[in-house]
């Protein structure tokens, strides 16, 4: 217990020391570290309705807006007896306002002027195999009351492409700011250390061991990184809960699960007890040769 009070003394008195080094590493770790974990449940959010969308409606067939009943009987026969389709939902005039008035319901004058005859019926159909998406598109595009049939995957490709550049974007940003974060943490401790050189020296005359000497300062860096990854996983959620407030109209498919952000944010708690850790480490390495 008498350690475990020095330790806890020792490592209190030196971050009060370095308040200001202290508060911008911690600072750094935080912006660092929401940065990665923002990008990663970004991604995650976007892999969702993504895959949602491919695995479940790959092309939709829109009917002309004065297309009769018979062509769309006699379509949604052809789709129904399709042994490449898996499934065919048809979408009535009255089904495709409803929709319309959910996405623009924030526009109520745009809602005002359309009424279900202006907007036409639609198909929306799964092929059994993704690869034949193409073929199906162009086979059903030419039917008889058939105004165009529309992919998906041109969509989907543009938004993965821009995710994968934010993606990749991001993460250079949190190395740049992690590696300073170390940076910090290095100095912090490098400081802490040559204000206390001369006790140090007396210790390890003494015959304190390396260890000893070494644990209150890694325990301060160690609580920089934590602080900073707490701030940065309480980011992450609010950023979670930011998603599920837009998570209508087009992005009612795209979802992040509440296990999904906790993983991220256990990674992150991780990442900035090693920052810290690693970063103290480093900067113990001059001050234990005495």
């Amino acid at each position: 217990m008498r350690r475990l009070s020095y330790f806890a003394r020792e490592t209190l008195i030196s971050l009060r020391r370095n308040l200001l080094m202290t508060l911008a590493g911690i600072l750094t770790v935080t912006v660092s570290l929401l940065l990665l974990g923002g990008i990663l449940l970004f991604q995650q959010w976007v892999d969702h309705g993504t895959n949602k969308w491919k695995h479940g409606v790959e092309f939709e067939v829109y009917m002309k807006t004065d297309a009769t009943k018979e062509q769309i009987d006699a379509l949604r026969n052809q789709l129904n007896n399709d042994r490449q389709i898996k499934s065919a939902n048809y979408i009535s005039k009255e089904q495709a306002y409803n929709d319309f008035k959910r996405i623009f319901k924030d526009k109520p004058d745009l809602v005002s002027s359309v009424d279900p005859s202006a907007l036409p019926a639609s198909f929306r159909v799964a092929p059994t195999q993704v690869r034949q998406t193409t073929t199906l598109r162009d086979k059903y595009n030419t039917r008889p009351g058939v105004d165009e049939a529309i992919t998906a995957d041109k969509a989907i490709k543009q938004l993965i492409d821009i995710t994968n550049f934010l993606r990749y974007m991001f993460i250079a940003i949190s190395t740049i700011l992690i590696a300073s974060s170390l940076f910090l943490i290095v100095n912090t401790i490098r400081l802490a250390t040559f204000a206390r050189r001369r006790e140090i020296e007396v210790m390890k005359l003494v015959g304190a061991s390396n260890w000893f000497v070494r644990i209150p300062f890694m325990a301060e860096g160690l609580i920089e990184g934590l602080i900073g990854a707490a701030l940065a996983v309480s980011g992450v959620f609010g950023l979670k809960l930011l998603f599920e407030r837009i998570q209508e109209g087009f992005f009612q498919r795209y979802f992040v699960t509440s296990g999904e952000a906790g993983v991220i944010g256990i990674s992150l708690i991780v990442a900035g007890a090693l920052i810290g850790v690693i970063g103290s480490g480093i900067g113990l390495r001059r001050f234990l040769r005495v």
